[in-house]
């Protein structure tokens, strides 16, 4: 306080002195944040991408487009990755192109089938680091079963680019009576997770950053399709899936209860978060909620077949730790409440940006 007693007034309130620690939504420039899955990637592909190409296909925003073609129902999606660093605990790039291509398609009912690989490849990296992203990324599609049918190779000058980036396009076809969208989402649906979240984040980031947990926390990345149907073999009837990535469950809530005009009540207790996940997010300040996962799915199913759905996810090695977290309702429609383990309510709000970027 005497600090400030000796400053003029003007120095104590001039705003011009102000700074803020987040990007300002009218930011005139392209930022870490717009590529965080949260408010601002919601922005940019608002307001720059769907005027510029936008159609009715398009305007479903979901991760993959569902195409009627020659009466069949093929699921189409692209994604481009750009993880550092590029082996981390329990996967690497190469896992990250196949697995979250793959779940993406799979998050519409999609059988996956075929994937492109595009590599963009800075000059000066070495050929065995190059190789050794390849085999992982054949060896994830050869465990995801599906092929990679075409591709692409550029490589830009050294200080251009950061070693190896990846974009995968995949394919899939849909069965019949499959309508898997976020608009579909009703009151009374249950909300399920297939397992365990954070553990994809957490690991990137402790190898990125040298820190140490006193145990090693591995990716969960995984394919998920095979999980999605056997989820699709008790009922046809699922309403939406979505597998929880960039800006972790919380930015997956948030858009399917927006785009669906409903509300969603989380109770905080049933969200299985790893002891290790929540000593390291507590101890870096970090929100286990918004942590990005590579092999988890949350599914909003009518409540009438919950428990058989759960079930099977159960009884599958992709969802063993799945666990019923909350519901769909009619209040506070377009917003993700959170009841607390003390008793009391908080928004979970879509977040502005990422607490982790670059993590896949």
């Amino acid at each position: 306080m005497a600090d400030l007693a000796t400053e003029s007034p003007e120095a104590v309130v001039d705003p011009a002195n102000w700074t803020c620690p987040a990007p300002l939504r009218d930011q005139p420039v392209v930022v870490m944040g717009h590529g965080g899955g949260g408010a601002l990637s919601a922005e940019l592909v608002q307001q720059v991408f769907a005027p510029a190409y936008g159609n009715p296909t398009l305007a479903a925003l979901t991760d993959s487009a569902v195409l009627d073609l020659g009466g069949a129902r093929l699921a189409f999606s692209t994604d481009s990755y750009v993880v550092r660093p590029l082996f981390f605990p329990g996967g690497s790039l190469g896992d990250l192109a196949v697995n979250g291509t793959v779940n993406d398609l799979a998050m519409s009912g999609a059988r996956p089938t075929h994937l492109s690989a595009a590599f963009i490849l800075e000059e000066g990296v070495e050929l065995a680091v190059l190789a050794r992203v390849a085999r992982a990324l054949g060896a994830a599609a050869e465990t995801a079963g599906v092929t990679i049918a075409t591709g692409d190779t550029k490589v830009v000058e050294s200080g251009h680019g950061d070693g190896v980036y990846v974009t995968t396009a995949g394919v899939g076809l849909v069965p019949a009576g499959v309508d898997i969208r976020p608009q579909r989402a009703r009151p009374g649906d249950a909300v399920l997770v297939s397992g365990p979240i954070g553990l994809h984040g957490v690991a990137v980031m402790s190898v990125r950053e040298g820190l140490e947990f006193g145990v090693e926390i591995t990716s969960d990345t995984a394919p998920l399709a095979d999980l999605v149907a056997a989820m699709l073999a008790v009922t046809p009837d699922i309403h939406v899936l979505r597998d929880p990535t960039r800006g972790g469950l919380g930015a997956s809530l948030n858009e399917i209860a927006r785009a669906s005009g409903t509300g969603v009540r989380l109770r905080e207790r049933a969200v299985p978060v790893p002891d290790e996940v929540a000593n390291a997010c507590g101890f870096l300040g970090l929100d286990p909620l918004y942590v990005a996962n590579e092999g988890r799915l949350v599914a909003f199913v009518p409540p009438e077949h919950a428990e058989a759905v759960l079930a099977a996810m159960r009884a599958h090695p992709q969802g063993t730790g799945a666990a019923l977290i909350g519901e769909c309702v009619a209040d506070h429609p377009g917003m993700v409440v959170v009841a607390t383990a003390l008793g009391g309510t908080r928004v979970l709000d879509l977040p502005l940006g990422e607490q982790l970027p670059r993590i896949c």
